[in-house]
């Protein structure tokens, strides 16, 4: 089964991000709760929903705010953005006015797989709280048991993305990445100019 193939399916899959390898899926609630299951996850935490492309973001959330700080995407970020249609209140946990959204600079591999489904939902394939998989043979085997295909993508960077807050007045950093928290500030500011 490829992994677009075990995604149609409702499957979870691992596949490489521009960070660490992620436990993905479509972001329908059924295959959603399967991933939970397949990582050990609280129900109600909050997940990334992930598009190769800002059409592709729009596609799937399309009430998106247009001053979305297109300048920080692609890139090593996960935006915490209004949702007023409050759509896939499985991803959003206990706000589901946001939602975090990924466009990231993906592997060719995750990029033809994302071509062939649209978006899906990732989340590091580490058990809760585990280290970031930087290689394939980093997620630990009980996961790769659970998971219906997965993509080698060679090493990647090992850090998660930086995550950004912005649906207030000011953006916040709630989780230093791939990026310093000081040099994801800059860059929303100047995306803002």
């Amino acid at each position: 089964m490829t992994p677009a193939e075990a995604l149609h399916a409702g499957r979870t899959v691992i596949l490489p991000t521009d960070t660490v390898y992620g436990l993905c899926s479509l972001p329908d609630e059924a295959a959603v709760e399967e991933l939970y299951r397949v990582k050990g996850r609280r129900a109600r935490q909050p997940t990334a929903l992930v598009a190769a492309s800002l059409d592709a973001l729009l596609a799937a959330v399309p009430e998106l705010p247009p001053e979305v700080p297109r300048a920080l995407l692609p890139g090593p970020y996960t935006l915490i953005l209004p949702n007023p249609a409050r759509r896939f209140p499985w991803l959003t946990g206990e706000t589901p006015e946001k939602i975090g959204v990924r466009i990231p600079n993906l592997p060719p591999q995750t990029q033809a797989v994302l071509r062939e489904v649209g978006a899906i939902v990732a989340t590091s394939a580490n058990t809760p709280g585990g280290p970031d998989p930087r290689r394939l043979e980093d997620v630990p085997p009980e996961l790769r048991s659970r998971v219906a295909a997965a993509v080698d993508g060679g090493e990647l960077p090992g850090r998660p993305s930086t995550v950004l807050d912005l649906t207030g007045p000011e953006p916040r950093v709630l989780r230093e990445g791939a990026v310093p928290a000081e040099e994801a500030l800059a860059a929303v500011s100047a995306a803002r100019r």
